[in-house]
């Protein structure tokens, strides 16, 4: 066939169906997506029950992993917190009083379990914070809802707390806080908590995704926090001679209500006096507030993880 000849054969081909459509009208002719493409709310929350296993092994190897290179091993889940819950008792306690309106029998307790209590916030956080950031090759390679990560590492650090919870019972009981009936109270306060700090990573773990100099900044904010939170001390008593408001809007905090309820359900000398009105109440909306929230707020940018 002659050049000329083969020039008319195509100038005479049929038209082509899919002439004139857009890449998003061809998509949807033949059934194609986007890759790695936002799904509806319904379907991502789905997705996420089916790889509730994968979730959880993957928590648990992170826990694992973490002292793996120490000597003493798991052991330092327990050790870290109560190491910085000694310091803070020579600092605050010996050195500041601040212990001013607690007995010593109460006090000791006291700052145990808002050390360990805070701790569990805390790591939850700073590991929300590089949970996508940190692990941008696992993000690249496999499709997966993303929300697992920072799910599976505050999955992590309840597990650590758990952990940790055999030396703030061995402290109670040391110092005279006996098992009664409130100490069922610690299972929804830890519920409510875990629900908490889950919302809180995602959020974090958004922000750290575009943003990984906030890693560097978080322990700055994260100490901050600590101190207006009442780890170390009453906040009720400590500002007793401040504006009132003060008081109030320290003790309404999140951290400083999870912390509250869980002495109140664990220390016998720390009664509902210390508490600060409808704190049930408060506890479950800041968990339902950042749990939901951060939950949608980390899922509307799930198309643009491990991109850039």
């Amino acid at each position: 066939m002659s050049e000329t000849t083969h020039e008319r054969a195509v100038v005479s081909a049929p038209p082509s169906p899919d002439d004139g459509l857009t890449p998003g009208e061809l998509a949807t002719k033949y059934g194609l997506s986007v890759s790695g493409a936002r799904v509806g709310l319904a379907e991502y929350l789905r997705q996420l029950w089916g790889r509730r296993f994968f979730i959880l092994a993957f928590s648990q190897a992170k826990l694992t992993a973490q002292y793996s290179q120490a000597k003493l091993g798991q052991l330092w889940q327990v050790a870290t917190p109560l190491l910085n819950a000694l310091v803070y008792y020579l600092i605050f306690g010996l050195i500041l009083n601040a212990d001013r309106g607690l007995e010593k029998d109460v006090y000791i307790p006291f700052l145990v379990t808002g050390v360990f209590v805070f701790t569990f916030t805390q790591s939850s956080v700073m590991a929300g914070v590089r949970a996508i950031s940190g692990n941008l090759g696992l993000v690249r390679a496999l499709h997966f809802p993303r929300a697992s990560l920072p799910i599976s590492f505050s999955l992590q650090q309840l597990q650590q707390l758990l952990f940790s919870m055999i030396v703030m019972v061995a402290v109670a009981v040391g110092f005279g806080s006996y098992p009664t009936l409130s100490w069922l109270l610690m299972v929804p306060v830890l519920a409510l908590q875990f629900v908490f700090n889950t919302g809180l990573a995602m959020i974090m773990a958004r922000l750290g995704s575009k943003t990984p100099d906030l890693a560097q900044l978080m322990p700055f904010v994260m100490r901050t926090w600590m101190y207006a939170s009442g780890v170390m001390f009453s906040i009720r008593h400590m500002l007793a001679d401040k504006p009132a408001w003060i008081a109030d809007v320290l003790q309404w905090n999140p951290a400083a209500i999870f912390m509250d309820l869980m002495r109140f359900a664990l220390i016998d000398g720390y009664g509902s006096s210390n508490l600060p009105p409808h704190v049930w109440l408060a506890a479950a909306g800041w968990a339902l507030l950042f749990g939901i929230g951060g939950f949608i707020y980390f899922w509307k940018a799930e198309e643009e993880y491990g991109r850039g």
